[in-house]
């Protein structure tokens, strides 16, 4: 198996039961550390009809689906475009890497709009995201001492301060390691090897990751106070009136 996404993702919109209005590869092969075995993670946005939103039979507004292909995991979870939009404007760090993600299954007029608003979501308070996943993984890590935690968590870290210093979401970490400890690439040809390999035996210690780690944090802590990122997302209204037009056919 290759770390690279099959063509066949190609495929896999149409057979959706609500239109998409884009599909993008999320995950390992995003973040820059796909491995032989990585599961293929696509997220997206459907698009309900309008009987689905004012009639009393509701859609999904969440359609969540998992199979197998060619010995592939595939996981694919997509949003109508309605809660995708509350998703924009709720300092959300995951929808915004998946919506701006260069790794394109399915897109459309649509999707290039939505791109087009994405720097009017971003706030300061993206910092908030971050640096409560990084916590999670790095207390993941702590109990697991797996090598996939260790590396989300600096990760996310580098993604936030990236953020927060020029206002671009970059969530593939081999294009963040300005920032990053000088081991970093090594751990990242490790996970390559194996999606949930271990530590590699010439790793740092334990003291150093945390002190790694404890420095990114203070550093992205650091940005969110002195980034030039507005207090509230300025798209609302965009957004609005790109909804209303697309459900409405206006």
């Amino acid at each position: 198996m290759t770390a690279v996404p099959p063509r066949w993702l190609a495929e896999i919109p149409a057979g959706q039961p609500y239109p998409l209005t884009f599909a993008t590869v999320s995950g390992a092969h995003l973040y820059g550390f796909p491995s032989r075995d990585s599961d293929v993670d696509l997220r997206g946005v459907h698009l309900l009809p309008l009987a689905d939103v004012v009639g009393l039979r509701q859609g999904e507004e969440t359609v969540t689906r998992s199979w197998t292909r060619d010995g592939v995991e595939v996981d694919l979870v997509t949003h109508d475009l309605a809660k995708f939009c509350r998703l924009l404007l709720g300092r959300n760090g995951y929808v915004l890497e998946q919506l701006l993600s260069p790794l394109v299954v399915a897109t459309s007029g649509v999707h290039e709009e939505l791109c087009a608003l994405a720097p009017g979501c971003l706030t300061r308070w993206h910092a908030q995201h971050y640096l409560g996943f990084a916590r999670n993984q790095w207390a993941l890590f702590g109990r697991s001492g797996g090598l996939k935690p260790l590396l989300y968590t600096f990760r996310v870290l580098l993604t936030g301060l990236w953020l927060m210093r020029t206002g671009e979401v970059v969530a593939d970490v081999t294009r963040l390691y300005g920032d990053a400890p000088a081991y970093l690439p090594e751990l990242v040809a490790a996970k390559r090897e194996a999606e949930h390999g271990a530590l590699p035996a010439d790793a740092p210690g334990a003291e150093r990751l945390a002190s790694d780690v404890a420095r990114l944090t203070a550093a992205l802590a650091e940005a969110e106070e002195r980034s030039t990122l507005p207090e509230a997302a300025t798209a609302g209204p965009a957004l609005h009136d790109l909804l209303v037009r697309v459900r409405t056919g206006a």
